[in-house]
């Protein structure tokens, strides 16, 4: 089975990597990008093609119609779409003779859309799922293919889900490619009725307002923690980054406003926030901050 693959992040090696370890599976071109600005985890796929002899193309997003010649040169079986940000050219849906399999890391029809590790984590879902699907002109819904459900653990945080999604999504592409090259794989149409969006992000959704629990800062900040961005709270109009907290979530007074500074140990500030709770953050690069500052 003569495979084509599109993609730009360290999903999308781990998934070039797994198809070649594949007996009776051939890579046969990847479209790829030179750099991105919107991809944190951005990995160009054209060292791994170089060492094992595969065509690949650099996709320029103002000539996406040079990604669909390319790809039409292999006469393809099927198109692997993992860890892509632009929509792609509608001509490639009906090209390969299997169609495209996208990759959405949500319990589909659910939380389709944006950044949906991100959000997972900020809301304090308590599970997600590795989800491939055969791409449409819609958005993350095309009927599944697999789907496999992953628990969110307390202590996750955007790199430790990033990696058991990755986990869980090499296993699955080694099994429906075996069915797709079979005969044998099943399509299962998505439920519109249950169908929930996420939305695009920006960087005012990570900034911390002590006023929210400090349970749901907590939870923001795992869900910015590194390859992402991280969270931030602004001090003297400088944005101090927070990577990892710690939330205490009762025995502060509540007639203690939130965002007071309670104690500082180094590089590391208790503040008050919501209620009766406190958060500690972590290893903060920030201006002089003092006990009973306010932030």
């Amino acid at each position: 089975m003569k495979i084509g693959l599109i993609g730009c992040v360290q999903s999308s090696e781990n998934a070039l990597k797994t198809l070649l370890a594949i007996p009776n599976v051939q890579v046969a071109a990847v479209v790829t990008r030179k750099s991105s600005q919107f991809n944190n985890d951005f990995c160009d796929l054209s060292s791994v093609c170089e060492d094992k002899k595969i065509p690949y193309h650099y996709e320029d997003p103002k000539k996406k119609e040079l990604s669909t010649e390319f790809l039409k040169k292999f006469n393809l079986d099927v198109i692997y779409c993992i860890g892509w940000s632009y929509l792609l050219n509608e001509e490639l849906f009906s090209m390969p003779r299997l169609g495209v399999i996208g990759f959405h890391p949500a319990k589909l029809p659910q939380n389709r859309g944006r950044h949906p590790i991100i959000w997972a984590l900020a809301l304090g879902l308590s599970e997600t799922a590795s989800t491939f699907f055969k791409i449409d002109s819609g958005v993350d819904s095309g009927p599944i293919l697999s789907q496999e459900v992953i628990k969110i653990d307390r202590n996750d945080d955007a790199n430790s889900l990033y990696n058991k999604v990755i986990c869980v999504a090499e296993r699955q592409i080694v099994e429906f490619t075996a069915a797709l090259a079979e005969g044998k794989a099943e399509f299962i149409e998505q439920d519109e009725g249950e169908a929930t969006y996420w939305r695009k992000r920006s960087r005012k959704d990570g900034l911390i307002d002590f006023r929210m629990s400090a349970e749901a800062i907590y939870n923001l900040v795992r869900a910015l923690a590194p390859p992402y961005p991280c969270a931030e709270f602004l001090c003297d109009d400088f944005f101090c980054k927070v990577a990892k907290s710690e939330p205490i979530n009762s025995g502060y007074p509540k007639n203690v406003e939130p965002g007071k500074v309670l104690k500082v140990t180094g590089n590391n500030l208790l503040i008050k926030t919501e209620g009766e709770g406190a958060i500690w953050l972590l290893d903060v690069n920030s201006p002089a901050i003092q006990i009973g500052d306010y932030l």
